[in-house]
């Protein structure tokens, strides 16, 4: 059937003569009646097979794995090279205390004054209120945690009462968010906060532990079967800076899809248009900080899913180092391709939560060998101009491969503008293999899930996952063990072309996404979709970090016609959290449009 294939060793490979070609997903879109039918042929044995097996051969998996020779030993978890330090940074010792971190943090963010944002013009454009408004406001006692507490809980009831349904939360304690809030108050009128996040407002998706919730993965049942019996350790860290966490935040059903449909409760909608999806899988995190209720959130980040979402919704999402956060207490930590990250509305508040949750695991301090996590220090005056040396990466085929020219000129406008205001300079770059790449995320992320859900899902419980959850399930169940083998093998040949690219560039630069936030079909609310042409859009310019483990940033930059936010994306050497963050902070404050106000917004700092 195959021809069998040869490739060289990574090394020799010519990048000359790599030629760029679009993706082309061949599968079909299906909802309601159609995806039912398809997906009840599909779990048929022997028929399924056969259509399963077609879709993998339309669409090379078998060619790029079975039948290729691939010559590099397999990389089974990212491995990274040593790295030069970043310059202008502030490290951070990870076994700190999280509010001494975050307190360390914040003496490098640039100065605030707190009369000008408080008093809130209403001639300038909109903004978000931030981490450091709140902090303000309650120190100067314009408001308590308890007051913006009760217009949360009146906001989170209004929207449950919406008609169609648009739920941001699956699980919510209206009194359990009071206590908290009670609490910080109290620590406020003694004069004694934990930290800058104190009495911030923080919602946790799903697939995170945070007690006394339940961790359901937005499934009907993984309550069922695993109990939570204490936080998350990057959840602990946030509540010991005194962080408030409202509860846990909708996703797509177990993070397994890009647009944030969710049959079993609800599908979260975008609050810049409520018919179109927010992106997932972290849909109720980052439509909960769009809409102004959060200040931040924590995702998971396997496949994009901090990044595309905080893209389609006009917010700023983390995606860190592979191993730089410990996954202790979420239902994807056993995984080499998630990460845990925040989404905030700027940069500034996102470094902040960073701060406060970093840190490897013990055996990730063994297996990776973690540099020191660092900050960027913007009170530095080597800040202004480690911006000026950098040389940014792109490939220009791949950036301009996007749905709507919207996005890769506005993208391409705040290149000009970093090459021409910050004396940044522009490099043009080559990535090869970019389909063997996204097959080989495919393979490890779909085998790593299915290893974790086999044994539930072999006790019967797989029947009551929703139905495109259950396709993308058949699809994992086809790969073999030599494919997940071979797709080890491709993660070390894509490794060593990055690594070449990083002694020329010091961060790669793409939109983050190829299409700004799709339509919902109403069809598809009831039972999901499958759209692999949508699904391909979201995640063109995103696996590349979650395969190799990189860190990468989505900053908001602009809107296209139809005033759909878009992101840019920043990838950066391994553990140079520092060096995107402080890029990322100078498109946001030089480069980027003005902010617009969502449709769906909510003061719930001054209640306006």
């Amino acid at each position: 059937m195959g021809n069998k294939r040869v490739m060289l060793p990574a090394s020799e490979i010519d990048l000359t003569a790599v030629k760029y070609i679009p993706e082309n997903i061949q599968a079909p879109h299906l909802t309601g009646f159609w995806f039912k039918f398809f997906l009840n042929l599909a779990e048929v044995p022997g028929i399924g097979s056969l259509i399963v097996n077609r879709l993998k051969n339309d669409n090379k998996f078998d060619e790029k794995l079975k039948y290729t020779v691939i010559p590099e030993y397999p990389m089974f978890k990212p491995e990274f090279p040593p790295q030069e330090p970043e310059p202008a940074v502030v490290s951070i010792e990870e076994d700190a205390k999280p509010e001494d971190r975050v307190e360390l943090a914040l003496k490098c963010l640039p100065e605030y004054d707190p009369a000008s944002n408080w008093s809130g013009d209403t001639t300038t454009s909109f903004r978000y209120w931030k981490i450091r408004d709140y902090a303000y406001a309650y120190r100067s006692k314009f408001t308590t945690p308890s007051m913006v507490a009760e217009r949360f809980i009146s906001a989170i009831e209004e929207f449950n009462n919406k008609n169609p349904t648009t739920p941001l939360l699956i699980s919510f304690d209206p009194d359990e968010v009071r206590k908290q809030a009670a609490a910080s108050t109290q620590r406020f009128e003694q004069g004694n906060p934990l930290s800058i996040l104190d009495g911030i407002f923080m919602a946790i998706k799903d697939d995170i532990d945070c007690y006394s919730h339940q961790s359901k993965g937005a499934t009907t049942w993984m309550h069922e079967v695993r109990e939570v019996k204490k936080d998350a350790v990057s959840v602990s860290r946030l509540r010991s800076c005194g962080a408030i966490l409202v509860g846990k935040a909708n996703m797509h059903e177990l993070g397994l899809g890009t647009t944030g449909n969710n049959a079993n409760y609800g599908t979260t909608r975008n609050p810049h248009d409520p018919d179109r999806y927010t992106g997932g899988s972290s849909s109720g995190p980052a439509a909960i900080v769009a809409l102004g209720l959060c200040s931040a959130a924590l995702g998971t980040d396997g496949g994009g899913s901090v990044r595309i979402p905080s893209s389609l919704c006009g917010v700023v999402g983390l995606k860190s180092t592979y191993g730089r956060t410990d996954m202790t207490g979420s239902l994807c930590g056993d995984g080499t391709v998630a990460i845990i990250g925040p989404i905030a509305t700027t940069v500034e508040d996102t470094i902040l939560v960073y701060a406060a949750i970093l840190g490897s695991s013990p055996a990730d301090r063994i297996s990776l060998r973690p540099s020191l996590p660092c900050v960027p220090n913007f009170s530095s005056q080597e800040s202004l101009q480690s911006v000026e040396s950098l040389r940014l990466g792109k490939y220009t085929e791949w950036f301009n491969d996007v749905f709507s020219t919207d996005i890769s000129d506005k993208c391409g406008n705040v290149l000009s503008q970093l090459s021409e205001e910050h004396g940044c300079r522009i490099v043009e770059i080559v990535i090869p293999e970019l389909h063997e790449m996204r097959i080989a995320h495919v393979v490890s992320i779909g085998s790593e899930a299915l290893c974790a859900l086999n044994p539930d899902c072999c006790d019967g419980k797989g029947e009551r996952l929703t139905y495109d959850t259950r396709t993308n399930l058949t699809l994992f169940r086809s790969f073999t063990a030599a494919d997940y083998v071979a797709a080890q093998r491709l993660r070390r040949r894509l490794m060593y072309f990055h690594m070449e690219i990083f002694k020329r560039v010091d961060i790669i630069v793409t939109p983050t996404t190829g299409m700004t936030a799709p339509i919902i079909p109403p069809s598809a609310l009831k039972v999901g979709e499958t759209n692999m042409q949508v699904t391909g859009n979201l995640m063109r310019f995103i696996i590349t970090a979650n395969l190799l483990g990189l860190p990468a940033v989505t900053v908001p930059v602009g809107y296209d016609k139809q005033g759909l936010p878009i992101g840019i994306q920043l990838i950066g050497r391994p553990w140079c959290e520092a060096s995107i963050l402080r890029l990322a902070a100078a498109i946001e404050e030089t480069c980027a449009e003005p902010k617009k106000k969502p449709l769906q917004y909510y003061d719930i700092l001054k209640g306006n």
